[in-house]
């Protein structure tokens, strides 16, 4: 048995991210077996082990950039020294010979595919390079007359297992294309002719000859030397600062939330900041690991694409960087994929198409390209969620940001995690009327607070099916016990108010109760069950109605929650509250018993299933079976959704919330 280091095979010039690690320390794995997944902007490709063995070191993890040549893994292989030197020394002899047989191949490539044109033009075959097995044309990206750059993607492949673009090795004007989409197609075939400069005559097919010779030889020092400038890169870098920039989405936003500051050590994809529009809100992660050294915005700040959030001070290690700032070295390699297509045949780089699928939260895949998925992670949209556009239900990259600007403007129903406001009920909407007609008007745009209101009551309102049931609650002995216990409620720092009591009753009515605690799915088929109790409270402030959430009610006291309720108000009349503070209700209550009124039918806080009104309570004459006594009775409006709750149940629900408020030792049992 002996020890052998994996190192990464010949992958293009730059270096690429490493996005998954299929193996770990003590797996048994076999030949091609996949190590890791490695993804650039435009392709992704797993990497397999090129023996059987077991692994007995990862020498790299997820987020590293790496390229041909650096060490993976160090795999226990069978065999002695002398095996494992003799499959090393016959690796070279295996590439060496294909490249001498190429090398007459390239040289006359250009010669066939060359036609000298009079003004100074050739045209050039454009051929299918490597994929493997042959695969179908899901996308033709360009037309007959398209000019095109070097690397513009020409069509789109696809088998059963992957996608990817090809690209054009020219820039130039295409003049035929010789495939349609849903032709299969495979190595070797002709794509379509580019008319491309040249100086006509045999001069050009010197010129396309010449680089097809030299790779053969220069490619083994240029591989060579790539690692040492990776080494200096990494040695002598100096920490760079970098620019955040908003991303692209859609019209400008809010800043609600700055999640770092000055100074913080922050890793790739940590949210800094979180926009809100009326509609939607979403965080903005950072693209680079290291230090926040200066922080550009504040909160209450408005943005829009392009507009630097702060400055990230990142370590000078090694990056593509360094690769790039040296063309003369790249400019040989760039040659040869523009002469020869298929520069190796090796099954260590053939896979250059990323797995198009991956797992979604439904059990279904999704199909996109490693840009798309690169880009998805950029805005954190789950992929899943974003409707697709492309050939056989392909997610684009155009489908991701009309997601993010639909997300801000509220029009995508994953953003916000409810269906849009319509619900598809196809209601007409009220047509403007010009006002001024009838007498002097003013004009004033709706506050944020108000259009978010507006927005979530009506999309309630159209998706719910609404029922209300009233009931009286005889809260007179209530009524003197807390008038009793009000200045002792004081002293301890909480205002004893009727709003406590309705709160721990309903959390122990639906603790009773339990199909009350429950939401549905968008799928009109699933109902979840909560295990716990949040109780959200209405409050009216200047800028329209906010709903803070009071969690765990059934495990606090009568105090605890008055003293909870009061600074959760407070927060919201100086529109402090945090977004975890206004999110996972159970029910909610909306008490108008300081203003007045008998009855109301409130609105249910979808998801919730239930909210209880609260009128204002008055004193009333009942008959208690020989004469009518005073008493003070709290009217109590409860509507609910009767897709999730019964119309009995909601009956049940109320009486036995009213003989709790009507006898509140009943919380005690």
């Amino acid at each position: 048995m002996s020890s052998e280091n994996i190192k990464v095979p010949d992958i293009g010039g730059d270096d690429v991210e490493i996005i998954e690690i299929a193996v770990s320390e003590g797996d048994v794995i076999e030949a091609e077996d996949a190590l890791i997944t490695l993804e650039s902007d435009k392709a992704s490709m797993d990497v397999p082990s090129p023996k059987g063995g077991k692994v007995l070191k990862v020498l790299v993890k997820e987020g590293d950039t790496v390229s041909e040549g650096d060490d993976i893994v160090e795999l226990e292989v069978e065999g002695g020294e002398d095996a494992g030197d003799d499959k090393a020394e016959a690796a070279p002899a295996k590439e060496e010979a294909p490249a001498k047989e190429e090398a007459p191949k390239q040289e006359e490539a250009p010669k066939k595919a060359a036609k000298s044109a009079a003004g100074g033009k050739k045209t050039v075959d454009i051929k299918v390079p490597d994929i493997g097995d042959s695969a179908e044309i899901i996308e033709i990206a360009v037309s007959e007359g398209d000019e095109v750059d070097a690397e513009d993607a020409l069509i789109t492949l696809e088998s059963d297992k992957a996608s990817m673009d090809v690209p054009s090795p020219h820039a130039g004007k295409i003049v035929a294309l010789s495939v349609k989409e849903g032709d299969s197609v495979s190595e070797g075939d002709v794509i379509g002719q580019i008319e491309v400069e040249g100086e006509g005559g045999d001069a050009d097919a010197e010129e396309a000859d010449a680089p097809a010779e030299a790779p053969a030889a220069s490619a083994a020092p240029e591989q060579e030397e790539a690692p040492e400038d990776d080494a200096e890169a990494a040695d002598d870098g100096e920490p760079q600062r970098q620019e955040v920039r908003v991303p692209d989405i859609g019209d400008s936003a809010e800043i609600i939330e700055i999640s770092v500051s000055v100074g913080d050590e922050i890793d790739a994809e940590d949210a800094l900041i979180t926009l809100e529009s009326d509609k939607a809100s979403m965080d903005v992660p950072s693209p680079y690991k290291g230090k926040l050294v200066e922080l550009s915005v504040k909160e209450g700040d408005s943005v829009s694409e392009g507009d630097v959030i702060g400055i990230v001070e990142t370590a000078g290690a090694k990056k593509a960087a360094p690769k790039k700032a040296a063309p003369e070295k790249s400019a040989p390699k760039a040659e040869k994929s523009q002469s020869a297509p298929a520069p190796k045949a090796d099954k260590s780089s053939a896979p250059a198409a990323e797995p198009s699928a991956a797992p979604a939260k439904d059990g279904k895949r999704v199909h996109a390209g490693p840009a798309v998925r690169m880009l998805a992670r950029e805005f954190g949209v789950d992929l899943a969620e974003v409707p697709p556009s492309g050939p056989k239900g392909r997610v684009l990259k155009e489908d991701v940001q009309a997601f993010v600007k639909k997300a801000l403007s509220g029009q995508a129903p994953a953003a916000a995690g409810q269906a849009p406001a319509t619900g598809g009920s196809g209601i007409p909407p009220i047509p403007d009327q010009d006002f001024s007609q009838f007498g002097e008007v003013e004009e004033k745009p709706m506050g944020r607070l108000l259009k978010m209101g507006a927005t979530n009551l009506h999309r309630s309102w159209v998706n719910v099916p609404h029922v209300t049931q009233f009931e009286d609650a005889d809260i007179t002995e209530l009524e003197a016990f807390r008038k009793s216990m009000k200045a002792e409620a004081e002293a301890q720092g909480a205002k004893l108010t009727p709003l406590p009591f309705l709160v721990k009753a309903c959390a122990f009515a639906l603790k009773q109760f339990p199909q009350f605690n429950v939401s549905l799915k968008s799928d009109g088929e699933t109902m979840v069950w909560k295990n716990y109790v949040h109780i959200g409270i209405a409050v009216d402030t200047p800028e329209g109605l906010m709903v803070p959430v009071l969690r765990n009610a059934d495990q606090k006291s009568l105090l605890d929650i008055a003293r909870e309720m009061a600074e959760l108000g407070k927060k919201a009349q100086s529109k402090k509250l945090k977004r975890e503070e206004m999110t996972g209700g159970c029910m909610t209550i909306s008490s108008l018993g300081s203003i007045g009124g008998t009855a109301f039918t409130p609105i249910v806080n979808a998801p919730e299933v239930a909210i209880l009104g609260v009128s204002k309570a008055q004193m009333k004459p009942v008959w208690d079976g020989a004469e009518f006594q005073p008493r003070l009775m709290m009217p109590l409006s409860l509507s609910y959704d009767h897709r999730a709750v019964n119309g009995a149940d909601a009956a049940r629900f109320t009486t036995f919330l009213s003989s709790v408020l009507s006898d509140i030792r009943r919380l005690l049992l």
